[in-house]
């Protein structure tokens, strides 16, 4: 049957070793001409731009033609599209030419093309595919920047001269480059991910049969086109497996987060997903009204990855929707990367999240425990199901290169047809990171950088190698304190604040950047949200905060999938480059002495300095209606000042004292009742 199975949900693993998606595209044309392939909501609501599979080959033929034209075969393309149709029709004309697609998101009215001429230099681009409107609204910052004054321009919503006619169509070969996936990392070091026809084919079936997908399904989307999870899950899986998909731009869905779930309704929606952050606007920012009249029952797979997935989303996002048809078994949490194509693991359809409650002690030991739901260091993991196909995920310590024990956390190492070539003209870091070796394994593996673990064959991730936050010897996970920090203050946004650690006087210090919602700039309460960010973070994991700022709303530094740039975050913190709207930072003071006598004044004063001298807190910024886990007071610190009082005044503090949620000066005065009681008592024996 060959590429006929691709028309009746035949489809069989070995059909995937055979053929590439545009042969898959020109059977879809010749079979099943007027099957829709793909609507754009032009307004987000009721606004369609469709195209059939015909008018897609059709289209797809006529750019190749003008790139064949060219005679670039192999040279590389930067794609400059909005969410639209466009970009669909010159991706595919790109694979019928064999021209190489570099997906990029179009650079904003006077914003810096920096990224786009790192994107160019590295991936050696010679050609740039857009439409006109891009093109008069680019090409003179093109024309200002030496590296990318000379590419050439091709301007696809033009018609082209020609048609590229079957006898002209030179099939890629399978293993030939189809796309490089710019990695969403820093400008100066991009990474562009060598996605070959192989890997797409690969990494779309195991997709289908994982979400159970068939020519009746329907996807629905508003992820950008340009990025894997929107390129991949969203536009060449629906061509691989023939069904209708619904796309929206991202900006549709920003504005008015709703209108992704009235499309689910309207076109009864099967699948579709984004990252956890999405998840959370659905919940919080839509209401009842808006919410009346949805019918989500069609849903079958709503996958939620590319960031950490967080249980109290998933909960939130289900007490909402359930009302509107919607079930905890369509909730399907995955994760995958570039790197893999785009799914690493994924759990079957229909089966819903997994929860996993485990210590976050012994987390910070790299160690797994399972813990109670009411245990106080109760940390809830989601599970994100396991490979498929032919894919392998090992757990390794990163330091040794050996597997890890059952009990420990470790690198997330992958083997299989879905991992991607490497990087373009990058050998060392292709070598470092897609050639890794196990002792007597004899297979190669690709380092993703990701740390977890597997229990009872469920994947968990715990979080980036990288953005480990290492602190009194221990280990911390950036988006565990991230989520305690922005539940500690309604003015804060979820999904929106980035922890990690500075060195101070060689001594490494946590630093939060958190944004505020718009509707708290006006009147911000500076001191208050960021003494409960410092309270929160001290209650939870006796850690002190030594800088918070305050970021202005929509400013914090993501991917273009919404994942939070850490790395990007604390050099702008560094280079004082972030949008900050308030800002509490305990400067490191000079160290003095002082004095003591035993009255309640001089013990408040003694106080004082302590808290200025150990906790690093500026005299001016000490307020003893205050309690003192607000200036950073850990566990560590109540032991030292349990022995400075005991040094000082000869009196020992129960440590419980000190995190009674007292005053400062509640303190004082308990403790200096405590120091008359001692001398009376003395005096009386």
């Amino acid at each position: 049957m060959g590429l006929l199975n691709f028309l009746n949900d035949t489809i069989t693993h070995e059909d995937t070793f055979g053929y590439t998606l545009p042969e898959i595209l020109q059977t879809r044309a010749e079979h099943t001409p007027d099957n829709t392939a793909f609507i754009f909501l032009t307004d987000g609501d009721d606004q369609e731009e469709r195209i059939t599979y015909k008018e897609l080959d059709q289209a797809a033929r006529s750019i190749a033609s003008q790139l064949i034209a060219l005679n670039m075969k192999g040279e590389r393309a930067l794609m400059l599209y909005p969410g639209g149709l466009n970009f669909i029709k010159a991706l595919f004309g790109c694979m019928y030419s064999g021209i190489i697609a570099v997906p990029a998101y179009p650079p904003r009215k006077n914003r810096s093309v920096e990224r786009l001429r790192t994107m160019v230099v590295d991936s050696g681009a010679t050609i740039v595919m857009a439409t006109e409107e891009i093109f008069n609204a680019s090409n003179k910052n093109f024309l200002d920047v030496e590296d990318l004054k000379n590419l050439k321009w091709v301007l696809t919503d033009n018609d082209a001269i020609s048609t590229l006619s079957d006898k002209d169509f030179e099939k890629p070969g399978y293993e030939d480059i189809a796309l490089l996936q710019y990695t969403s990392g820093s400008t100066g070091m991009p990474k562009g991910v060598m996605v070959a026809h192989s890997n797409i084919m690969r990494n779309c079936e195991f997709i289908r049969t994982s979400f159970s997908f068939s020519t009746k399904s329907t996807g629905v989307s508003w992820l950008p086109s340009f990025h894997d999870m929107g390129l991949v899950g969203q536009i060449l899986q629906p061509v691989y497996t023939g069904f209708t998909s619904v796309l929206m731009a991202p900006v549709s869905f920003l504005q008015k987060p709703i209108r992704w779930m009235k499309a689910f309704s309207k076109y009864r929606g099967t699948m579709g997903g984004a990252p956890n952050f999405a998840f959370d606007l659905l919940a919080d920012n839509t209401t009842e009204e808006e919410r009346q009249g949805l019918d989500l029952s069609s849903i079958v797979t709503l996958y939620c990855g590319a960031e950490p997935i967080r249980k109290s989303t998933f909960t939130k996002f289900i007490d909402t929707y359930t009302k509107y048809g919607f079930k905890t078994e369509m909730l399907y949490p995955c994760y995958g990367m570039a790197e893999t194509t785009l799914i690493t693991s994924g759990p079957p359809a229909l089966r819903g999240p997994v929860y996993l409650t485990v210590s976050g002690n012994a987390l910070e030991k790299n160690t797994i425990s399972l813990a109670t739901e009411n245990q106080a260091d109760a940390r809830h993991l989601v599970g994100v199901g396991y490979p498929w196909l032919d894919t392998t995920v090992k757990i390794v310590n990163p330091e040794t290169l050996k597997l890890s024990k059952p009990d420990e956390i470790g690198e997330i190492w992958v083997n299989g047809t879905v991992v991607t070539k490497g990087y373009w003209n990058n050998k060392k870091v292709t070598d470092e990171t897609f050639r890794a070796e196990l002792e007597g394994d004899g297979n190669q593996y690709l380092r993703t950088g990701d740390i977890g673990f597997m229990y009872e064959g469920e994947l968990y991730i715990t979080g980036r190698l990288k953005d480990m936050i290492i602190l009194h010897g221990l280990n911390y996970y950036p988006q565990d304190i991230e989520l305690i920090a922005e539940r500690s203050h309604e003015a804060l946004m979820p999904n929106a604040s980035a922890a990690f650690s500075v060195m101070i006087d060689e001594v490494e210090k946590l630093v939060i950047v958190a944004e505020v919602k718009r509707a708290y700039l006006r009147d911000l309460d500076i001191n208050g949200i960021t003494d409960a960010i410092r309270q929160a973070v001290s209650d939870e994991f006796e850690l002190e905060v030594y800088a918070i700022q305050l970021l202005r709303t929509a400013s914090i530094l993501k991917t273009s999938s919404g994942k939070i740039q850490r790395k990007a975050c604390r050099q702008g913190y560094l280079d004082k480059t972030l949008e900050v709207v308030g800002e509490s930072v305990f400067e490191v003071p000079d160290s003095k002495k002082s004095k003591g006598v035993d009255d309640l004044s001089t013990l408040q004063a003694w106080l004082m300095v302590w808290i200025h001298l150990k906790l690093n807190v500026p005299f001016e910024k000490i307020d003893m209606s205050r309690h003192i886990s607000a200036y950073g007071l850990n566990s560590l610190k109540a032991v030292q000042l349990q022995q400075d009082f005991l040094q000082k005044y000869n009196i020992n503090i129960p440590p419980y004292i000190l995190f009674d949620k007292l005053t400062l000066k509640d303190l004082s005065e308990k403790v200096h009742k405590m120091l008359i009681e001692q001398t009376d008592n003395k005096l009386n024996k």
